[in-house]
Parts: C-alpha cells; structure tokens; sequence
C-alpha cells in the first residue's frame, strides 16, 4: 500500500510534542512530517514555507495556530491538498483584546520572562481543567514552549496579529475536511467550529469530550482514531 503524504502543523509554542501519539500510531499510513512555522512573522509566510517544502500532494492537518496556516496553505494551492483536518481553530481574524494580549506577551519575553507566558498565562486555557494536575502532561507543554524559544513566539505572534479573515475562502475548499475540537476548548469554541463545518462542502465535525484545547496531547487515541478515519476516506 502506497502510505499518505502526512503534513502537520503545530499551534502556537508547539513542536512535534502535540502530534507525538499520531506520529507513532498513523506511521504504519501514512509518512509523516511536522512543518516547521518558527521562521516566518505572517501568516501567509508560513503557508509558503510549508508548500516549498512539501510534497506535490499530500494530506494535512493542523491544531490552533496550525490549523490556522493549513487554511491559508489550502486558499494559496488548493489543489495540492488531497484531505484537510482542522483542530481546535479559528478562521477569524483577531480581535483586539487578542492583540493586546499577543503585544502583553512580547514585552513580557522581551524582558526575559518568557517561560510565565505559558506557565502563568496560557496553561489554565490549553488544557480541560481536570488535566491541570496532570504533571506529564503539564511537563510536555512547557518542554514545547521551551523548544519553540522567546524568538520563535514573538514571530508567531506578530503572525497571530495579522492573520487573515479565512472565512471568504471557507466555500472553496473541496477535499475531504475533518473538523475536530475537544468540547471544553476555552480557546476556540464549539460554535466556531460548528460554524467551519457548515461553511466547508465536504467537512465532518468530531467532538472529543471532556478534552480541552490540546486535543492531540489530552485525548490522544481519540484524535488520532479519528485521523486514521478520515485518512482512509
């Protein structure tokens, strides 16, 4: 069997950490790489990177950030894109509070505290609330922030700043999409989600229950049983 070019995207201050589960358990489907999105301060410069280094075809699937960019990789060459997977994500363009908070966390890593950008401000909104007292878990987020590093973040969040509106685009998208969230996402919600679902032609919605932002890493066979699923379309 020939296996499935697999491209995944991480979200902000994620390495190939959050997709750890799906690597290990899809590899026998599909080859598999994590696209880098250190290097770029824009959205769109990210979805060019990721085509440059990718396959004529391939498959792709992205969480938060990541799904983000796969959206705006799909608008630049849809017809590279056999399947799309989205993942606790956002087509909007962000609000100002967001850019606020995106600016607040620079100046923060400008001034050397770097890691209480997650551990004092992100953590309580990645993760079902159950799963704050789960130390590996806990553990491995901070190990990807401290991965990603305070440079990549203050590209990956201007990057967030300037986002583009997906939405306009949404209709256009034609390949099998899976639309997958965890229901206590804090960050992205069900609605948002509900929303991708409609707007997409051939998208599926998946919600994981009692799982929160990080689906990849919180409900993990889960995640990737519906990956596998939707790979085999």
């Amino acid at each position: 069997m020939n296996k499935e070019q697999l491209i995944l995207l991480p979200g902000t201050l994620c390495s190939e950490i959050l997709w750890s589960d799906q690597i290990e358990h899809l590899s026998d489907i599909a080859d598999i790489q994590v696209g880098g999105l250190t290097q770029d301060e824009t959205i769109r410069g990210m979805a060019k990177s990721i085509l440059r280094k990718a396959p004529p075809a391939f498959s792709l699937a992205g969480l938060s950030m990541g799904g983000i960019v796969a959206m705006e990789v799909i608008r630049q060459a849809p017809e590279r894109v056999k399947r799309l997977a989205l993942l606790d994500t956002n087509p909007l363009p962000p609000r100002v509070e967001q850019i606020e908070g995106w600016e607040n966390f620079i100046g923060m890593a400008n001034e050397g505290r770097f890691m209480e950008v997650t551990e004092k401000y992100l953590l309580p909104g990645l993760v079902h609330p159950d799963r704050l007292k789960d130390l590996d878990l806990i553990e491995k987020i901070k190990k990807m922030a401290e991965d990603t590093g305070p440079k990549a973040m203050i590209k990956q969040m201007k990057a967030l700043m300037t986002r583009p509106d997906a939405r306009e685009h949404l209709s256009m998208i034609d390949c099998p999409t899976l639309i997958l969230l965890g229901r206590q996402d804090a960050l992205c919600s069900y609605e948002m989600h509900e929303y991708l679902a409609s707007a997409i032609p051939n998208a599926k919605l998946c919600v994981i229950e009692e799982c929160g932002h990080l689906s990849t890493m919180e409900k993990p066979e889960e995640v990737t049983f519906a990956l596998r699923s939707w790979l085999l379309r």
